[in-house]
């Protein structure tokens, strides 16, 4: 997103602002996923009159992953969003930023390839929104200091995968960032596996996100706009030469 600030929602990036609340942790502290078969979702804070107090499509109080769980780099499977249709491979990496200061802000990179096969990034750092768990003010770094948007976590779990997979789970998440002047507000997809959901959890959080009662107008944002985004393996990294992909999603 290197050459396309316009595509950032600006929104203020306010001050003093306390870390959102954890999902409960078992007793050996380990923060379990809400329904971990089952895909629960909260319209964004844009629709709702308490957002601190938001319910899921399964009628569940929503509860925010903890810190931990959301560092990692994620692929971006599906978007709403039309600048990715000419790219692939997009991901963001997330990580702590100053963990000494409080509260901890998020250090963000997201990097992608064109379809030329040059790789772009956009590095920027964001902090806990105050009052909205899971959401997040981001502001960019460097050239992008003064462009800045909003994005909060609608929904996030662990799914099993089958026992002949590489993995024992697949981690999802899904995001909302607000509208701008130049972009409508838009829906991303997260995987923590670098080729992409299964089919059977991309088709149930489709599903749910068609069930958001609260915003209806997202629901047909989702049905006309919502597309997969190229996912071919292996990624490339910055200043490597281009290589024939070694595959790609059919999803």
């Amino acid at each position: 997103m290197a050459d396309a600030e316009a595509e950032l929602p600006p929104v203020p990036v306010e001050a003093d602002e306390a870390a959102p609340a954890p999902a409960e942790a078992d007793a050996d502290g380990e923060v379990q996923p809400p329904n971990p078969n089952g895909i629960n979702l909260r319209a964004p804070s844009k629709y709702l009159k308490d957002p601190a107090n938001a319910s899921t499509t399964t009628g569940e109080p929503f509860d925010s992953p903890s810190l931990d769980w959301l560092w990692r780099t994620w692929a971006v499977t599906h978007s709403t969003l039309s600048m990715w249709r000419s790219a692939r491979n997009v991901r963001i990496t997330y990580k702590p930023y100053k963990p000494e200061v409080q509260p901890v802000a998020n250090d963000n990179l997201v990097e992608y390839e064109k379809k030329s096969g040059k790789v772009k990034a956009v590095r920027g750092i964001e902090k806990p929104h105050p009052k909205i768990p899971a959401a997040w003010n981001w502001r960019g770094r460097g050239l992008l200091a003064v462009a800045s948007s909003h994005w909060e976590i609608l929904g996030w779990g662990e799914r099993p995968l089958p026992e002949d997979a590489d993995d024992d789970v697949e981690r999802w998440a899904v995001t909302w960032f607000a509208p701008t002047l130049f972009t409508q507000e838009g829906v991303d997809i997260y995987s923590d596996r670098p080729e992409g959901l299964s089919a059977e959890t991309v088709d149930a959080i489709l599903t749910a996100l068609k069930d958001l009662k609260d915003a209806p107008k997202l629901v047909a944002l989702v049905e006309k706009s919502m597309q997969e985004v190229e996912i071919s393996l292996p990624w490339k990294e910055k200043g490597q030469k281009s290589q024939p992909p070694a595959s790609s999603n059919t999803e």
